[in-house]
Protein backbone atom coordinates (compact mmCIF):
# COMPACT_ATOMS: atom_id res chain seq x y z
CA UNK A 1 0.00 0.00 0.00
CA UNK A 2 1.35 3.43 -1.00
CA UNK A 3 0.32 5.30 2.17
CA UNK A 4 -0.27 3.97 5.70
CA UNK A 5 -3.69 2.33 5.90
CA UNK A 6 -4.93 4.64 8.65
CA UNK A 7 -4.59 7.69 6.38
CA UNK A 8 -6.90 6.15 3.79
CA UNK A 9 -9.43 4.90 6.35
CA UNK A 10 -9.41 8.16 8.33
CA UNK A 11 -9.96 10.12 5.13
CA UNK A 12 -12.83 7.88 4.03
CA UNK A 13 -14.52 8.18 7.44
CA UNK A 14 -14.10 11.95 7.40
CA UNK A 15 -15.53 12.26 3.91
CA UNK A 16 -18.44 9.90 4.73
CA UNK A 17 -19.25 11.82 7.92
CA UNK A 18 -19.45 15.12 6.04
CA UNK A 19 -21.39 13.59 3.15
CA UNK A 20 -23.94 12.21 5.61
CA UNK A 21 -24.19 15.64 7.28
CA UNK A 22 -24.70 17.30 3.89
CA UNK A 23 -21.49 19.36 4.19
CA UNK A 24 -20.51 20.50 0.71
CA UNK A 25 -17.07 21.96 1.42
CA UNK A 26 -14.74 19.74 3.41
CA UNK A 27 -11.16 20.53 4.55
CA UNK A 28 -8.74 17.69 3.85
CA UNK A 29 -5.39 18.86 5.24
CA UNK A 30 -4.84 21.60 7.81
CA UNK A 31 -1.78 23.70 6.98
CA UNK A 32 -0.63 24.66 10.48
CA UNK A 33 2.03 27.36 10.69
CA UNK A 34 2.89 27.65 14.39
CA UNK A 35 5.49 30.29 13.63
CA UNK A 36 6.64 32.63 10.87
CA UNK A 37 10.31 32.24 11.77
CA UNK A 38 12.74 30.42 9.50
CA UNK A 39 16.48 29.69 9.52
CA UNK A 40 16.73 30.02 5.72
CA UNK A 41 15.82 32.66 3.12
CA UNK A 42 14.84 30.58 0.07
CA UNK A 43 14.22 32.14 -3.32
CA UNK A 44 10.68 30.76 -3.25
CA UNK A 45 9.63 32.94 -0.31
CA UNK A 46 9.14 36.68 -0.12
CA UNK A 47 11.65 38.11 2.40
CA UNK A 48 9.00 39.28 4.86
CA UNK A 49 6.83 36.16 4.84
CA UNK A 50 8.87 33.98 7.19
CA UNK A 51 11.11 36.48 8.97
CA UNK A 52 8.87 36.80 12.00
CA UNK A 53 10.00 37.02 15.60
CA UNK A 54 9.98 33.70 17.46
CA UNK A 55 8.21 35.43 20.35
CA UNK A 56 5.18 35.86 18.07
CA UNK A 57 4.71 32.11 17.63
CA UNK A 58 1.39 30.43 18.34
CA UNK A 59 0.98 28.90 21.80
CA UNK A 60 0.21 25.18 21.86
CA UNK A 61 -3.36 25.90 23.00
CA UNK A 62 -4.07 27.90 19.83
CA UNK A 63 -2.54 25.19 17.64
CA UNK A 64 -4.70 22.48 19.19
CA UNK A 65 -7.78 24.69 18.98
CA UNK A 66 -7.18 25.07 15.23
CA UNK A 67 -6.72 21.29 14.81
CA UNK A 68 -9.98 20.61 16.65
CA UNK A 69 -11.98 23.35 14.92
CA UNK A 70 -10.85 22.38 11.42
CA UNK A 71 -11.34 18.64 11.93
CA UNK A 72 -9.23 17.58 8.93
CA UNK A 73 -7.68 14.12 9.40
CA UNK A 74 -4.20 15.31 8.30
CA UNK A 75 -2.22 18.21 9.79
CA UNK A 76 0.76 19.55 7.86
CA UNK A 77 3.01 21.39 10.32
CA UNK A 78 4.89 23.94 8.27
CA UNK A 79 5.89 27.55 8.77
CA UNK A 80 8.47 29.03 8.93
CA UNK A 81 10.64 26.13 10.01
CA UNK A 82 8.84 23.81 12.47
CA UNK A 83 12.05 22.52 14.11
CA UNK A 84 12.70 26.10 15.29
CA UNK A 85 9.40 26.00 17.23
CA UNK A 86 10.46 25.26 20.84
CA UNK A 87 7.35 23.17 21.55
CA UNK A 88 7.51 21.13 18.34
CA UNK A 89 7.67 17.70 20.04
CA UNK A 90 4.70 18.55 22.27
CA UNK A 91 2.81 19.84 19.23
CA UNK A 92 3.39 16.65 17.24
CA UNK A 93 2.46 14.50 20.24
CA UNK A 94 -0.76 16.47 20.73
CA UNK A 95 -1.75 16.09 17.08
CA UNK A 96 -1.13 12.34 17.23
CA UNK A 97 -3.11 12.08 20.49
CA UNK A 98 -6.08 13.51 18.58
CA UNK A 99 -5.72 10.63 16.11
CA UNK A 100 -4.67 12.92 13.27
CA UNK A 101 -1.78 12.21 10.93
CA UNK A 102 1.00 14.78 11.37
CA UNK A 103 3.29 15.75 8.51
CA UNK A 104 6.26 17.80 9.68
CA UNK A 105 7.65 19.82 6.76
CA UNK A 106 11.28 20.73 7.37
CA UNK A 107 14.46 21.93 5.69
CA UNK A 108 16.26 19.38 7.93
CA UNK A 109 18.94 21.75 9.28
CA UNK A 110 17.79 21.16 12.87
CA UNK A 111 16.15 17.79 12.30
CA UNK A 112 18.78 15.95 14.34
CA UNK A 113 17.65 18.00 17.34
CA UNK A 114 14.07 16.81 16.79
CA UNK A 115 15.18 13.18 16.42
CA UNK A 116 16.87 13.33 19.86
CA UNK A 117 13.64 14.42 21.57
CA UNK A 118 10.91 12.70 19.55
CA UNK A 119 9.98 9.12 18.70
CA UNK A 120 8.78 7.54 15.44
CA UNK A 121 5.04 6.95 15.21
CA UNK A 122 2.79 5.52 12.53
CA UNK A 123 0.86 8.81 12.54
CA UNK A 124 3.94 10.94 11.83
CA UNK A 125 5.62 11.68 8.50
CA UNK A 126 8.87 13.62 8.20
CA UNK A 127 8.68 15.67 5.00
CA UNK A 128 12.12 16.98 3.96
CA UNK A 129 12.21 19.85 1.48
CA UNK A 130 14.56 18.99 -1.40
CA UNK A 131 14.57 21.09 -4.55
CA UNK A 132 16.88 19.04 -6.75
CA UNK A 133 20.44 17.84 -6.51
CA UNK A 134 23.18 19.61 -4.54
CA UNK A 135 23.95 22.63 -6.73
CA UNK A 136 20.29 23.46 -7.42
CA UNK A 137 19.06 22.85 -3.89
CA UNK A 138 21.77 24.92 -2.22
CA UNK A 139 21.07 27.68 -4.76
CA UNK A 140 17.34 27.63 -4.02
CA UNK A 141 17.86 27.81 -0.25
CA UNK A 142 20.70 30.30 -0.70
CA UNK A 143 23.04 28.44 1.63
CA UNK A 144 25.82 25.94 0.98
CA UNK A 145 25.77 22.58 2.70
CA UNK A 146 22.01 22.30 3.19
CA UNK A 147 21.66 19.53 0.59
CA UNK A 148 24.23 17.36 2.35
CA UNK A 149 22.52 17.90 5.70
CA UNK A 150 19.11 17.06 4.21
CA UNK A 151 20.40 13.79 2.75
CA UNK A 152 22.08 12.89 6.04
CA UNK A 153 18.84 13.53 7.94
CA UNK A 154 16.81 11.47 5.45
CA UNK A 155 19.18 8.56 6.03
CA UNK A 156 19.07 9.02 9.80
CA UNK A 157 15.29 9.24 9.82
CA UNK A 158 14.99 5.99 7.90
CA UNK A 159 17.51 4.35 10.24
CA UNK A 160 15.49 5.42 13.27
CA UNK A 161 12.27 4.07 11.80
CA UNK A 162 10.50 7.26 10.75
CA UNK A 163 8.23 7.51 7.71
CA UNK A 164 10.32 9.91 5.59
CA UNK A 165 9.20 11.60 2.39
CA UNK A 166 10.41 14.58 0.39
CA UNK A 167 8.78 17.66 -1.11
CA UNK A 168 10.22 19.21 -4.28
CA UNK A 169 9.21 22.48 -5.92
CA UNK A 170 9.97 22.49 -9.64
CA UNK A 171 11.25 25.91 -10.72
CA UNK A 172 11.76 27.35 -14.18
CA UNK A 173 15.47 26.53 -14.19
CA UNK A 174 14.89 23.01 -12.84
CA UNK A 175 15.90 20.42 -15.39
CA UNK A 176 13.63 17.39 -15.61
CA UNK A 177 16.79 15.32 -16.12
CA UNK A 178 17.89 16.55 -12.69
CA UNK A 179 14.48 15.62 -11.24
CA UNK A 180 14.99 12.12 -12.61
CA UNK A 181 18.46 11.92 -11.05
CA UNK A 182 16.98 13.06 -7.75
CA UNK A 183 14.19 10.47 -7.93
CA UNK A 184 16.76 7.74 -8.63
CA UNK A 185 18.85 8.84 -5.65
CA UNK A 186 15.86 9.04 -3.30
CA UNK A 187 14.61 5.66 -4.47
CA UNK A 188 18.01 4.21 -3.58
CA UNK A 189 17.65 5.82 -0.14
CA UNK A 190 14.25 4.07 0.16
CA UNK A 191 12.28 7.22 0.99
CA UNK A 192 8.59 6.60 1.53
CA UNK A 193 7.39 9.18 -0.98
CA UNK A 194 8.51 11.94 -3.37
CA UNK A 195 6.09 14.85 -3.72
CA UNK A 196 6.54 17.06 -6.81
CA UNK A 197 4.75 20.38 -7.38
CA UNK A 198 5.29 23.31 -9.78
CA UNK A 199 6.83 26.48 -8.39
CA UNK A 200 4.39 29.36 -8.46
CA UNK A 201 4.00 32.70 -6.73
CA UNK A 202 1.19 35.14 -7.37
CA UNK A 203 3.03 38.24 -6.21
CA UNK A 204 6.16 39.90 -7.57
CA UNK A 205 9.21 39.24 -5.41
CA UNK A 206 12.88 39.81 -6.02
CA UNK A 207 14.07 37.12 -8.42
CA UNK A 208 10.55 35.98 -9.32
CA UNK A 209 11.80 34.86 -12.74
CA UNK A 210 12.37 31.48 -11.07
CA UNK A 211 8.65 30.73 -11.13
CA UNK A 212 6.71 28.87 -13.80
CA UNK A 213 3.92 29.94 -16.12
CA UNK A 214 1.35 27.52 -17.53
CA UNK A 215 3.26 26.55 -20.68
CA UNK A 216 6.38 25.88 -18.60
CA UNK A 217 4.42 23.82 -16.08
CA UNK A 218 2.73 21.71 -18.75
CA UNK A 219 5.97 21.00 -20.59
CA UNK A 220 7.89 19.91 -17.50
CA UNK A 221 5.06 17.89 -15.98
CA UNK A 222 4.30 15.98 -19.16
CA UNK A 223 7.78 14.53 -18.70
CA UNK A 224 7.23 14.07 -14.97
CA UNK A 225 4.07 12.05 -15.72
CA UNK A 226 6.31 9.64 -17.60
CA UNK A 227 8.88 9.66 -14.77
CA UNK A 228 6.13 8.65 -12.32
CA UNK A 229 5.67 5.41 -14.24
CA UNK A 230 9.34 4.58 -13.73
CA UNK A 231 9.87 5.93 -10.22
CA UNK A 232 7.00 4.53 -8.18
CA UNK A 233 8.08 6.43 -5.07
CA UNK A 234 6.63 9.62 -6.61
CA UNK A 235 3.68 10.26 -4.32
CA UNK A 236 1.91 13.09 -6.14
CA UNK A 237 -1.31 11.44 -7.31
CA UNK A 238 -1.47 10.43 -10.98
CA UNK A 239 -4.56 12.60 -11.49
CA UNK A 240 -2.81 15.67 -10.04
CA UNK A 241 0.23 15.05 -12.24
CA UNK A 242 -2.06 14.85 -15.28
CA UNK A 243 -3.61 18.15 -14.22
CA UNK A 244 -0.18 19.76 -13.80
CA UNK A 245 0.72 18.50 -17.28
CA UNK A 246 -2.38 20.14 -18.79
CA UNK A 247 -3.97 16.78 -19.59
CA UNK A 248 -7.09 17.34 -17.48
CA UNK A 249 -8.81 20.24 -15.74
CA UNK A 250 -9.99 20.88 -12.18
CA UNK A 251 -11.57 23.77 -10.33
CA UNK A 252 -9.60 24.95 -7.31
CA UNK A 253 -10.50 23.70 -3.83
CA UNK A 254 -9.06 26.48 -1.66
CA UNK A 255 -10.92 25.27 1.43
CA UNK A 256 -9.32 21.83 1.10
CA UNK A 257 -6.03 22.96 2.70
CA UNK A 258 -6.94 25.80 5.09
CA UNK A 259 -4.04 27.64 6.71
CA UNK A 260 -3.77 28.73 10.35
CA UNK A 261 -0.86 30.96 11.36
CA UNK A 262 0.14 33.50 14.03
CA UNK A 263 -1.96 36.01 12.07
CA UNK A 264 -5.07 33.82 12.20
CA UNK A 265 -6.96 31.84 9.57
CA UNK A 266 -5.61 32.85 6.17
CA UNK A 267 -8.12 33.55 3.41
CA UNK A 268 -8.62 32.54 0.73
CA UNK A 269 -5.77 30.01 0.45
CA UNK A 270 -2.28 28.92 1.44
CA UNK A 271 -0.63 31.46 -0.89
CA UNK A 272 -3.03 34.37 -1.06
CA UNK A 273 -3.66 36.12 2.24
CA UNK A 274 -6.19 38.81 1.37
CA UNK A 275 -7.64 38.63 4.88
CA UNK A 276 -7.00 36.91 8.20
CA UNK A 277 -9.80 35.71 10.47
CA UNK A 278 -9.80 35.25 14.22
CA UNK A 279 -11.99 32.14 14.29
CA UNK A 280 -12.68 29.08 12.15
CA UNK A 281 -16.37 30.05 11.92
CA UNK A 282 -15.59 33.54 10.66
CA UNK A 283 -13.02 32.18 8.20
CA UNK A 284 -15.14 29.43 6.69
CA UNK A 285 -18.20 31.67 6.46
CA UNK A 286 -16.32 34.79 5.45
CA UNK A 287 -14.47 33.74 2.28
CA UNK A 288 -16.25 33.87 -1.07
CA UNK A 289 -15.47 30.25 -1.98
CA UNK A 290 -17.63 30.39 -5.13
CA UNK A 291 -15.35 33.08 -6.54
CA UNK A 292 -12.03 31.50 -5.64
CA UNK A 293 -13.09 28.07 -6.85
CA UNK A 294 -13.44 29.41 -10.40
CA UNK A 295 -9.76 30.53 -10.64
CA UNK A 296 -10.95 33.75 -12.30
CA UNK A 297 -8.79 35.96 -10.13
CA UNK A 298 -5.72 37.10 -12.13
CA UNK A 299 -3.44 35.83 -9.36
CA UNK A 300 -4.73 32.29 -9.89
CA UNK A 301 -4.11 31.95 -13.63
CA UNK A 302 -0.72 30.24 -13.39
CA UNK A 303 -1.40 28.30 -10.22
CA UNK A 304 -1.24 24.51 -10.21
CA UNK A 305 -0.11 24.05 -6.62
CA UNK A 306 -0.83 20.73 -4.94
CA UNK A 307 -2.26 22.63 -1.94
CA UNK A 308 -5.19 23.75 -4.08
CA UNK A 309 -5.63 20.84 -6.44
CA UNK A 310 -4.80 17.54 -4.71
CA UNK A 311 -7.95 18.33 -2.71
CA UNK A 312 -9.77 18.79 -6.02
CA UNK A 313 -8.69 15.28 -7.02
CA UNK A 314 -10.37 13.98 -3.85
CA UNK A 315 -13.47 16.14 -4.31
CA UNK A 316 -14.06 15.19 -7.93
CA UNK A 317 -12.99 11.56 -7.72
CA UNK A 318 -16.47 10.04 -7.78
CA UNK A 319 -17.45 11.73 -11.03
CA UNK A 320 -15.59 9.19 -13.19
CA UNK A 321 -15.37 5.48 -12.44
CA UNK A 322 -12.12 5.30 -14.41
CA UNK A 323 -10.58 7.82 -12.00
CA UNK A 324 -11.72 5.75 -9.01
CA UNK A 325 -10.05 2.68 -10.54
CA UNK A 326 -6.85 4.62 -11.27
CA UNK A 327 -6.60 5.98 -7.75
CA UNK A 328 -7.47 2.65 -6.12
CA UNK A 329 -4.78 0.83 -8.07
CA UNK A 330 -2.29 3.60 -7.31
CA UNK A 331 -3.04 3.56 -3.55
CA UNK A 332 -2.88 -0.23 -3.32
CA UNK A 333 0.45 -0.43 -5.13
CA UNK A 334 3.31 -1.75 -3.00
CA UNK A 335 6.19 0.72 -3.42
CA UNK A 336 8.36 -0.49 -0.52
CA UNK A 337 10.89 -2.02 -2.89
CA UNK A 338 10.17 0.15 -5.94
Amino acid sequence: MRFPLHIATDMMRWQAKNWWAGTERVPVVLMLEPLHTCNLACIGCSPERYSGDLRDRLPLSKCFEAVDDCGAPVVSVCGGEPTVYPEIVELIDGIIARKKHAIMCTNAILLDRFYKKAKPHKRLSINVHLDGMQQTHDFVVDKAGVFEKAIAMIKEGKRLGYYVCTNTTVYRETSVDEIEAMCAMLTDLDVDGILLSPGYHYEAIEGDDHFLFLDDIHAKFKRIVELSKKYRKISSTPLFLQFAAGLREYPCTPWGNPTYSPKGWKGPCYLIGDEYFGSWKDFFGGVDWDYWETRKDPRCHNCKMHSGFEASVVRKLGERMSDVVTMTRWQMEDVRNA
